[in-house]
Order: C-alpha cells, then sequence, then structure tokens
C-alpha cells in the first residue's frame, strides 16, 4: 500500500500546557472534537477518539512538549497505522504545534489531511483561545 506523511503547523494562543492537556485529558479532547475521547496517559496505553473512529496506543509522551502515537482510522485497511507526533513548542503569543502523521494511506491523503485541520486544529483554537 502506498502512504504519504502530513506535516501540519498551527500557532494557538495559549500555553504548550493547555494544549498538551487538550490532546491528553479525555474530557477536554471530547470537548473540542465533539465525539467521545478515553485517553491513557500512559506509555504503551491505549486511546480512542471520535466515537471510536480513531484509535491507537501511546508511544512516547513527554508532558507539555511532546506526544508520539501509533493511529489509525476506522476505515482503513485492516491492521494498517499510521505514527503521529504532536511537537509542541512556546513561543511569542502562545504555543507552536508542528504535527506529522506518516503512514497515510495514499487515497485517504487528502480526506486525512483536511481533516486534521477542520476537526482538530479548528475547534481546538476555538476552544483554548475563549477569553
Amino acid at each position: 500500500m502506498e502512504t504519504k506523511t502530513i506535516r501540519q503547523t498551527v500557532t494557538i494562543k495559549a500555553s504548550p500546557h493547555q494544549v498538551y492537556e487538550a490532546l491528553m485529558d479525555s474530557r477536554k479532547h471530547s470537548r473540542f472534537t465533539g465525539g467521545k475521547a478515553s485517553i491513557s496517559r500512559k506509555v504503551g496505553g491505549k486511546f480512542t477518539a471520535y466515537d471510536g473512529y480513531a484509535e491507537g496506543v501511546n508511544l512516547e509522551l513527554v508532558p507539555d512538549e511532546k506526544i508520539v502515537q501509533s493511529w489509525r482510522a476506522g476505515d482503513w485497511p485492516a491492521g494498517h497505522s499510521s505514527r503521529v507526533t504532536f511537537a509542541i513548542k512556546e513561543v511569542k503569543g502562545g504555543a507552536r504545534l508542528s504535527f506529522t502523521q506518516s503512514g497515510v494511506p495514499e487515497e485517504q491523503f487528502e480526506d486525512v489531511s483536511q481533516g486534521w485541520r477542520d476537526y482538530y486544529w479548528a475547534p481546538m483554537k476555538e476552544m483554548l483561545e475563549k477569553k
């Protein structure tokens, strides 16, 4: 199967801790995505998001700095997972989230790439930037 890599960067007017917590706290994750999430906070622990559509395992966790996960969507070929890295850095005015997802099935690349923008970055910014 041919795969591609997604690379995206978003700056959010929030602290790195707030961004990390939005991704790793089940309740906060559910709040900004609108779908049920269950996220382990341990390396080797499992997570599900978007009412079970996405699932995977935490491979590396550096609080407030980095999250690496195996990640798969429910409509992907059986047994196929990608690898996602959320790297969070403090920048002037907030946090920069650098996102990489390798191993995305080529035929779903455009949809998955747009999905991160529409269903993660935009609502996360909206939730965290509310004053």
